[in-house]
């Protein structure tokens, strides 16, 4: 990953390949282009024509727009790369966490083959370095363990082009010196360390990532940072009585897991459980996936991959709140041994569920997996998921959806997902769709009315609650992978959705200040 330091040399002074500048759009109608904080040496070196410079060069301030021009005579660094920042704040007004956070993971992305690059972007305190700092090592991220031509001989990725991602980054205006500015930098680097290694683990191909290869990441992880760590297998789940997860994963030659990672400090006062779904490989099962529909589903993972990294991430950042990640692993695939449309599944909680669709399997295995977090009478549970494709059809592919059985623990969740810049929408569990899974010969059926697909689902999973806890949902069907383009800081492929979102409610939840 892209090693980041701090710097208080001047712009000028500092040996680099390049130098990153942010550029804004004039707020309020205004016309023209605004030159950044963190900008003033290079404008001045350009006798305050830069923003017109840059004008004739086609720059307009949009976010995502980079614009390239040699740095100008005394510039150790022979390259200025101006990013757009979007529209600039009001006086007085400082730029958004998210959009310094794109900006430098668009910048970062546009200098792969760069050794090194110094990044003089808007730094006004702690909380905006450490958004720089996220954007460069999200925007410099690259997959290409299964490329020959993409590695160089002391093994450092490249990309499709051959080129290797940024290799160094200095960010400017930092304070080396300052707990805070540290603090800032080093939560940066274990979050998307492990956020990266959650992409890593959904860009993984099925053939490679079955349920026990998943298992043996998550116990060597959890060796390396001290997180004590149980793995079910078949053998166990089947003697514990976990008929969801042993159903889907029952067509499949690679036997399922039930991963329970466990992280305590000695100071918290609260126990948060997270919960994944992980789903190696969907086929669909009987209810076999169309062409078209099952190229992509090595991502079905997703949560089971975001929930580890937040578990991770919480060990290594010392969080003082307890956190128990549950992976329910799983691959789903048709044969003789699978679970069919018609079959009657009992659950690890003791109900039963007729299993109308073979493709609606998430929900099967967490629903064990939510009960089985539910006996430790944590004081809130989170299940992520890419769980429907309806949600994608409501919130697109970039936003994620957000139950729960309680509307502020809800509406804290939306809270925090802005604040680390991942996008998310309040969603209802409308009672009267329960009715739809009513089934003649179990308790519940895993299907209901087909419009609000995403809300039936919820639903589903609720009734493996147990009572008096709070729960929530996040289905993260959309964003888990981008099939487009790169965009900001999010690579083609696997995203890392809901680990930030994570991260953030530990943090909150170990300040007192959820709940």
């Amino acid at each position: 990953m892209t090693a980041l330091t701090l710097s208080t040399a001047a712009a000028a002074g500092l040996r680099a390949d390049a130098l990153v500048i942010g550029v804004a759009k004039s707020p309020r109608g205004g016309k023209g282009l605004a030159v950044a904080p963190g900008a003033e040496a290079v404008d001045q070196a350009y006798d305050g024509r830069l923003a017109g410079l840059l004008e004739t060069l086609g720059a307009s301030g949009a976010e995502g727009e980079v614009t390239k021009l040699p740095a100008p005579d005394g510039f150790k660094a022979p390259l200025v790369v101006a990013v757009g920042l979007g529209t600039q704040p009001d006086e007085d007004g400082e730029y958004d966490a998210e959009a310094l956070r794109r900006a430098a993971g668009v910048a970062a992305r546009a200098l792969t083959g760069t050794k090194k690059a110094a990044f003089a972007l808007p730094v006004a305190d702690a909380a905006a370095l450490g958004a720089v700092a996220e954007g460069v090592l999200l925007g410099a991220y690259t997959f290409d363990a299964y490329k020959d031509s993409g590695r160089q001989a002391g093994g450092a990725a490249k990309d499709k082009d051959g080129k290797a991602p940024l290799a160094e980054a200095a960010i400017l205006g930092g304070k080396p010196r300052d707990k805070a500015y540290k603090a800032a930098l080093e939560r940066a680097t274990a979050v998307v360390e492990e956020l990266n290694r959650a992409r890593d683990l959904v860009n993984t191909p099925p053939n490679d990532l079955n349920p026990e290869a998943f298992a043996a990441v998550a116990q060597a992880a959890a060796k390396e940072h001290g997180i004590k760590v149980q793995v079910l297998d078949e053998k166990a789940l089947a003697k514990g009585g976990y008929g969801g997860i042993l159903g889907v994963g029952g067509g499949s030659a690679s036997a399922p897991r039930l991963v329970k990672l466990t992280y305590k400090h000695s100071k918290a006062k609260k126990h948060l459980a997270f919960v994944g779904k992980g789903i190696t490989y969907d086929s669909g099962g009987i209810s076999l996936k169309p062409a078209g529909h099952n190229e992509t589903m090595k991502c079905d993972m997703s949560g089971a991959a975001a929930v580890f990294a937040a578990v991770v991430a919480a060990a290594r950042l010392g969080l003082e709140v307890n956190v128990t990640g549950w992976l329910a692993l799983a691959e789903n695939m048709p044969s003789g041994s699978a679970v069919r449309p018609g079959d009657v599944l009992r659950m690890y909680s003791g109900k039963t569920v007729e299993v109308l669709n073979t493709d609606a399997e998430g929900r099967l295995v967490l629903g064990d997996a939510l009960w089985a977090a539910s006996e430790e009478k944590p004081d809130a549970i989170v299940d992520v998921a890419t769980l429907t494709g309806a949600m994608v059809l409501a919130l697109g592919n970039r936003t994620f959806g957000v139950m729960a059985n309680d509307d502020a623990f809800r509406a804290a969740i939306v809270e925090a997902a802005q604040e680390v810049g991942e996008e998310s929408w309040p969603m209802p569990l409308p009672e009267h769709l329960r009715k739809g899974m009513d089934s003649p010969v179990a308790d519940i059926a895993n299907m209901g009315e087909r419009m609000g697909g995403g809300l039936v689902a919820g639903l589903f999973l609720r009734e493996f609650v147990g009572e008096g806890i709070t729960w929530a949902h996040l289905d993260i069907a959309g964003p888990a992978f981008n099939e487009g383009g790169p965009f900001g800081y999010t690579p083609k492929g696997g995203t890392g959705s809901g680990v930030r979102t994570l991260v953030r409610l530990a943090e909150l939840t170990a300040a007192g200040d959820l709940g």
